[in-house]
């Protein structure tokens, strides 16, 4: 990936949580931008969205992503109650 562009909603996730947490969000970006098809390609509302899904500290978290043009953009990250909900009307 050539350019990463982040959402106000994944910075303010990012921002309020634990230092090892922001480690770990960074070290999924990695993944994502060296395997852009990694996460789950969703129908629907959703569609051409990719949510990577991964755990840390026994918690499951989602990470909503899409790829364009070598371009990454990251929509949103949190626990999966209200995720998809929220990210839809982010994206509207």
């Amino acid at each position: 990936m050539t350019k990463i562009f982040t959402s106000n909603l994944f910075l303010r996730f990012k921002k309020k949580s634990s230092k090892k947490l922001q480690l770990e969000i960074d070290k999924q970006v990695k993944i994502i931008c060296n395997n852009p098809k990694i996460g789950e390609l969703k129908k629907g509302d959703l569609k051409n969205i990719r949510v990577l899904k991964f755990t840390f500290a026994k918690q499951l978290l989602l990470l909503s992503y899409e790829t364009k043009n070598k371009t990454l953009f990251l929509y949103s990250i949190g626990s999966h109650e209200n995720y998809y909900k929220k990210l839809k009307t982010y994206l509207r």
